[in-house]
C-alpha cells in the first residue's frame, strides 16, 4: 500500500530505513523484542501517532506488527513506521491579558481652582488570534489479517477404508469424509512426494493382496460346495 504523507515534513522523524529493517529482522530472529512506532494515528483502532508496536516479522519492505493494546497483527510499510517515538507537541503560549488603558482629559486653569474630572474612556482589549484548526484525521485504515493455515490429513483404516479431515489453523479438525483409495493414490502421485507415495502404495498393495486371498478362499469354498452338491444329486 502507498505510504501516507503527513504535513510538516521538516518536523517528521525519519521512517524505517533498509538498515533499520535489517536490525529489526536480526532482533526478531534472536528472540529479542523489536519495537517500532506509528508515524500517523489510526482512529479506527484508537491509536495515536507515535504509538508503540511490537515487530513480529520483516518481509522485504513490509513489517508485520502488533500495536500496543490491539490483539491483531497488521502489515505496515517501512515508510509508515519509525524507530524513535514522536516528540510531545509543544503547547501554544497563553496570550497575556490586556490591561485597559485609562485616558483622563485635564483642562488648563488656575492651580487653586479644582475642576471635576472629565469622563474616562476605556479602550476595549485587542482581539486574540484564533487557534488554528486541527488537521483533518487520516482516512480509516482497514485491518488486514493473514489467513490461517490449513491442514489436510489422510486416514487409512484396517479394512482399506480411507477418509480425509481438514483443520483451519488451530481449530479442531472437521468431520472425516470417506474417499476411495484410488483417489488417494492419484493425489499423492500428483504431489510427487516419494515418502507419501510409498506409504500409501504399501497399504493399498497389502489390502489388494488380502482381498485376493479372500477371493481365492471363497472360490475354493464355493468349488467344494458345488462338488458336494453334485455328489448329493448323483446319489438320487
Amino acid at each position: 500500500m502507498p505510504p501516507r504523507r503527513r504535513s510538516g515534513a521538516a518536523d517528521t522523524p525519519d521512517h524505517l530505513t533498509a538498515e533499520n529493517l535489517e536490525t529489526l529482522a536480526v532482533a526478531i530472529a534472536e528472540g529479542r523484542r523489536a519495537t517500532v512506532y506509528l508515524r500517523e494515528a489510526m482512529p479506527s483502532l484508537r491509536l495515536e501517532a507515535g504509538a508503540s508496536a511490537k515487530a513480529l516479522s520483516v518481509q522485504g519492505n513490509t513489517v508485520m506488527i502488533r500495536p500496543k493494546g490491539v490483539d491483531d497483527e497488521l502489515p505496515f510499510e517501512a515508510e509508515e513506521l519509525m524507530m524513535k517515538r514522536l516528540p510531545a507537541p509543544r503547547a501554544a503560549p497563553t496570550p497575556a491579558p490586556v490591561k485597559p488603558v485609562v485616558h483622563q482629559a485635564i483642562e488648563p486653569g488656575p492651580p487653586a481652582a479644582a475642576k471635576a474630572p472629565a469622563p474616562r474612556t476605556v479602550s476595549a482589549p485587542e482581539p486574540v488570534a484564533a487557534a488554528p484548526k486541527p488537521a483533518a484525521a487520516p482516512a480509516r485504515r482497514t485491518t488486514k489479517k493473514a489467513p490461517a493455515g490449513v491442514s489436510v490429513t489422510i486416514h487409512a483404516g484396517a479394512d482399506n477404508d480411507w477418509s480425509v479431515t481438514v483443520a483451519h489453523g488451530a481449530k479442531r479438525p472437521g468431520k472425516a469424509v470417506p474417499v476411495p483409495p484410488e483417489a488417494v493414490e492419484r493425489a499423492v502421485r500428483e504431489l510427487g512426494e516419494e515418502t507419501a507415495i510409498e506409504a500409501v502404495e504399501s497399504i493399498i498393495v497389502a489390502a489388494r493382496n488380502l482381498a485376493a486371498a479372500r477371493v481365492e478362499e471363497l472360490s475354493r469354498q464355493l468349488e467344494d460346495a458345488r462338488k458336494a452338491l453334485e455328489a448329493l444329486g448323483a446319489g438320487e
